[in-house]
């Protein structure tokens, strides 16, 4: 496993701070803040003609308070963050950090810009992880584990109606402009797939299902998605990266530990038959994420291996059976007294 150089480390740990303030000085309006249940959100709250409209800020830190204290200071300093992301974005890519392809890129800046990744949009499958290296200071390995997937998007349905705000543009206008169609689906008005014309680049939207996996609204994102289970354990407490792509992108990924152990599940689920190829992919992808975190974030990893054993039988058993097929994985686990 190849380590990735203290200058970069460095220069993407700036990049990303870089790029969460100017998520907030962007935003218009004057900070607010709500509180639902044992949570607090903030919002900036402005009058449009007769009407206010809240846009969502994100979930009540001392991160957000601290930012949201130097909000005027940082409206006041977007050039010079710019200037100073395209620097560091070179850096890295001198320093040899995966960038993310024209194709991806220009998906994933045109769904920030929206307002996506803000209103918890979360990448995953493959296109996260190519995202994980700078979070986790390695390089990805060459081969098929890390090519490119179709990015596709997560979130809770809860979430998405406790939200309120959109996406703005819609995804619809943002997808047409991008010429991108949806693809036909059981219910003609529900499509959760939208395709490229011409490059073939293929956008799906997921939720966490709890039983049924059928097709849901996802309102603040203005989109349906297709329900599915064990991707609640998946999207929970995600974390913001930065795409490697013109000055940078904010975007939101899952926790990389989650991550591994989720590969795990769904490798199991779907080793058979024309899955099975899925199914290596994925148990290679959970061998390397294992591997990294057992060096440095060993806490955090059993933590997501306790978490996800605990949810039941039927969650140890798809877990266990992968681990069956991945002796070196195991032994690694097992050392940990996970």
């Amino acid at each position: 496993m190849i380590h990735l150089s203290s200058i970069a480390i460095s220069a993407y740990t700036d990049l990303v701070r870089l790029l969460k303030d100017d998520a907030l000085s962007g935003v218009e309006g004057k900070p607010m803040l709500k509180e639902r249940g044992d949570k607090a959100y903030w919002y900036a709250a402005r009058r449009i003609g007769t009407e206010m409209r809240f846009v969502y800020i994100g979930e009540d830190s001392d991160e957000t308070r601290a930012r949201i204290d130097r909000i005027k200071e940082l409206r006041a300093m977007a050039k010079e963050r710019q200037a100073e992301r395209s620097r560091l974005v070179r850096i890295l890519r001198a320093e040899g950090m995966t960038a993310t392809d024209r194709a991806t890129g220009s998906i994933l800046s045109a769904m920030a810009a929206a307002g996506t990744f803000r209103l918890g949009g979360t990448i995953v499958g493959t296109s996260a992880f190519r995202l994980y290296e700078g979070e986790l200071g390695v390089r990805l390995p060459l081969g098929g584990m890390a090519n490119t997937g179709d990015p596709d998007i997560a979130q809770f349905e809860k979430l998405s109606l406790a939200f309120q705000d959109q996406v703005d543009p819609g995804l619809a206008e943002t997808f047409a402009a991008l010429k991108f169609d949806p693809l036909p689906a059981l219910d003609q008005n529900r499509a959760w797939r939208w395709a490229q014309g011409g490059s073939g680049q293929l956008v799906e939207f997921l939720t966490p299902a709890f039983g049924d996996e059928t097709i849901r609204d996802l309102p603040a994102l203005g989109v349906n998605a297709q329900a599915l289970n064990y991707l609640n354990f998946l999207i929970a407490s995600p974390i913001h990266a930065a795409a490697i792509y013109r000055s940078g992108v904010l975007v939101q990924l899952p926790r990389p530990e989650r991550y591994a152990i989720h590969k795990l599940i769904i490798a199991d689920r779907r080793r058979d038959g024309a899955g099975s190829l899925k199914s290596a992919k994925d148990r290679e992808q959970a061998a390397f994420l294992i591997k990294a975190l057992a060096e440095d974030r060993p806490y955090d990893l059993t933590d997501a291996y306790a978490a996800a054993n605990d949810v039941g039988p039927r969650w140890r058993e798809h877990i266990g059976n992968s681990l069956k097929r991945m002796r070196e994985t195991k032994a690694i686990i097992d050392s940990l007294g996970a």
